[in-house]
């Protein structure tokens, strides 16, 4: 329930914020369309000045109240029901234009004349603009909002008129005469006429509003789909790790094998057994935890893998499951910062000393187990290589041992030579280096 509480306010969040920034481009948008139609308009009659002046003025209207809602949104004293105040006070006000001012200022013809005139479109541009709030229910209102105030404004424009003539008047098969008699006339209203455009109107708005909750649900349910996979991700990548339980749930819970050449980095503690031995359970527990916590995030950085914790050593892998081309580089990076590391601090309040073995070579890697239980893991001479280096340190007095497969793909850097070395289970003396920059074990 908790988990649920969380996704949904996080829904929530994301479709404020998608709301709030489309809000703002929207209201952008109609002040950069109003300054067009403004200078349109008043260019188109600079013969008359007074009316100039009103499209002037009416404009001016429109831009103030979109740079005040810009200013509102997002801000503490935004409220959900304000985006929808400024769309009806935008269509009412348009409304209110459309049933008082004349077509032409000096000319005596009925008000009903402007329902000519193609002024019903600017109803469509608030509903493209409400649109872009992502919001079906904001939608729905413009497309209400406008057929209520296109009615309105026509009932008020066509009250009081001494005569009106309509689509009953023209009749269903006129001559040519009766129709322009009847429908040229300026006292033509047609009624069903506006009735059609208002029906017209909130259908696009439903449609526009029904696409918008389809693509929400859609976002919604995609949204859902990402936290349960980070919430499992996270989950899971606490006994594997995380790069192999991303690919575990990308691939429905299995991981191929593969068989490819990776750098393998065995690190072990010195000492272990004895340090056992004084700290008790609870102790070597705490340093472990430390000493795991500071080398997994070290290897993690350099994109490597830890396959498994055995006891007090990390096998960690570079290049598979995630491909890496500079595994070799990597695993050597992280060796130095570990080592650096151990050195430089304590685990909760001791003194460790860790032993590194790096070999490069071809692995096979994939999901072991039975029973219903898997693990991933990593086999082949290369682990067991890196694995007898790390040994090794000991009989050499090193802190990592590094096999030449894998310092003969960093030229870049410099290495100390040990020798060439018996390793058991290997066919052939194995050359190995260390850094040459470092203290030895003592």
């Amino acid at each position: 329930m908790h988990e649920r509480a969380i996704g949904s306010f996080d829904q929530s969040a994301i479709f404020k914020k998608a709301e709030q920034t489309g809000l703002r481009l929207a209201i952008k948008g109609r002040i950069v369309a109003l300054v067009l139609m403004g200078v349109w308009l008043i260019w188109t009659r600079s013969g008359d000045p007074v009316r100039a002046l009103e499209y002037l003025a009416a404009i001016s209207v429109f831009i103030v109240l979109g740079i005040i809602h810009y200013q509102i949104i997002g801000r503490p004293t935004d409220r959900n029901w304000v985006k929808y105040v400024f769309v009806g006070l935008d269509i009412a006000i348009l409304s209110v234009l459309i049933a008082t001012q004349p077509v032409f200022e000096h000319v005596d013809l009925p008000q009903a004349m402007i329902f000519r005139t193609p002024i019903f479109p600017f109803y469509f541009i608030i509903i493209g603009v409400a649109a872009f709030s992502f919001s079906p229910g904001m939608v729905l209102w413009a497309g209400i909002c406008g057929v209520i105030g296109w009615m309105g404004a026509f009932g008020y424009a066509i009250h009081g008129m001494p005569v009106t003539y309509d689509w009953q008047d023209v009749g269903t098969n006129p001559d040519t005469l009766t129709f322009t008699r009847y429908f040229l006339s300026p006292y033509f209203i047609g009624v069903w006429s506006r009735v059609q455009e208002s029906i017209a109107l909130l259908i696009v708005a439903i449609l526009i509003a029904s696409v918008m909750w389809r693509a929400r649900h859609t976002v919604r349910r995609q949204l859902v789909a990402e936290k349960e996979r980070e919430t499992i991700s996270n989950i899971f990548g606490q006994y594997v790790p995380s790069a192999v339980a991303e690919t575990l749930i990308s691939g429905r819970g299995t991981l191929a094998a593969v068989e490819r050449e990776a750098t393998v980095l065995f690190a072990d503690l010195a000492g272990f057994t004895k340090l056992t031995e004084t700290l008790g359970p609870k102790g070597i527990v705490e340093v472990l935890n430390a000493y795991f916590d500071a080398v997994s995030q070290i290897i993690t950085r350099h994109h490597g893998v830890i396959t498994q914790f055995q006891g007090d050593a990390v096998l960690a892998t570079f290049n598979v499951p995630v491909h890496d081309p500079d595994h070799a580089m990597r695993a050597v990076d992280a060796a130095r910062e570990i080592i650096e590391l151990v050195a430089g601090r304590d685990f909760a309040g001791i003194d460790l000393r860790t032993r590194i073995g790096i070999a490069t070579g071809t692995v096979i890697a994939g999901s072991v187990g039975g029973g219903g239980r898997q693990n991933y893991t990593v086999h082949g001479d290369t682990v067991n290589l890196a694995a007898r280096l790390e040994a090794m340190n000991k009989e050499f007095g090193t802190n990592v041992l590094i096999a030449q497969t894998t310092t003969e793909r960093l030229d870049s850097q410099s290495f100390k030579h040990i020798g060439a070395v018996d390793v058991r289970g290997m066919s052939q003396p194995i050359a190995v280096f260390t850094f040459d920059d470092l203290t030895t074990n003592t």
